[in-house]
């Protein structure tokens, strides 16, 4: 499941498979949220997220290799799906997708003789990015916000729209009786009749 091609051997070429694969991950669980939501089918066998070098991503099975050739992604994603939040749920993939990207590059970092330093150097170069978990995370809080200020902003405009009437009503008040500007008692029994069907309109 390695997405096909060589494997990394240099400090570039490890970051370079670390950026692809995370890039591929963060896509599934953001942008085709709702497509890798639905592929995650609790009646089907372990699941896994592979990220790859080219920014894909994909759901499938395991390596049937033991042990595998490199690294694999946490398995069973599928079945927490429906037993939690979806937020939630998609909180705990990306942190276990965080763990396989670092795993990949320590197992690569490693197998390939990297040096002390460079092995700091790329860990360096990583932790530059945010994890998949708090870009995942972020983007739930942004949603949220979102949704808010949508519902402030209707109730704001129904506000303005309550106000509006009330002054159309005042208004229409002040033009059926012209001559009760002199009684005065004409005017304040129109006025009181108008502002009692508007609150009743409003308990309606």
């Amino acid at each position: 499941m390695g997405g096909g091609g060589r494997n990394p051997t240099t400090i570039k070429e490890i970051f370079s498979d670390f950026k692809g694969r995370r890039a591929g991950i963060l896509k599934a669980l953001t942008i085709d949220v709702e497509e890798f939501y639905w592929q995650c089918d609790p009646k089907k066998e372990n699941l896994c997220l592979y990220g790859f070098p080219n920014e894909k991503w994909e759901v499938n099975l395991p390596s049937e290799e033991v042990p595998p050739e490199i690294p694999e992604p946490v398995l069973g994603i599928n079945f927490a799906r429906d037993g939690m939040k979806e937020k939630d749920w998609l909180a705990l993939v990306a942190v276990h997708s965080d763990s396989w990207l670092h795993a990949l590059a320590s197992f690569f970092s490693s197998k390939f003789g990297l040096q002390k330093n460079d092995r700091k150097r790329l860990l360096n170069m990583m932790v530059e990015l945010p994890t998949v978990f708090e870009v995942v995370t972020e983007a739930a809080k942004k949603q949220k916000v979102k949704k808010k200020y949508s519902i402030s902003k209707h109730n704001s405009n129904k506000s303005k729209t309550t106000s509006k009437v009330v002054k159309n009503c005042f208004d229409i008040c002040l033009m059926l009786e012209p001559s009760a500007r002199n009684s005065g008692q004409v005017f304040q029994d129109v006025f009181r009749g108008r502002r009692r069907g508007f609150r009743g309109g409003q308990r309606g």
